[in-house]
């Protein structure tokens, strides 16, 4: 018996990188706003971080004198 429902045939998608995504949804303005927000970010992190760890230390050193 056939069958007289319509065959649905596979969407084809277009290949774009998430660059072009990425600049279509938030604008070259954006990307570089990410870019640097991400490196300040990172750098305050690793420093404060480092300094945190440095306080901490001393403050738990002096505590068992």
């Amino acid at each position: 018996m056939e069958s007289n429902a319509p065959i649905k045939e596979p969407v084809e998608k277009e290949n774009h990188s998430k660059w072009k995504q990425w600049v279509k949804r938030f604008g070259v303005g954006g990307i570089i706003f990410f870019t640097v927000k991400g490196i300040i970010t990172s750098t305050l992190i690793y420093f404060l971080g480092k300094n945190f760890w440095t306080v901490i230390s001393s403050y738990f050193s002096s505590i068992f004198e």
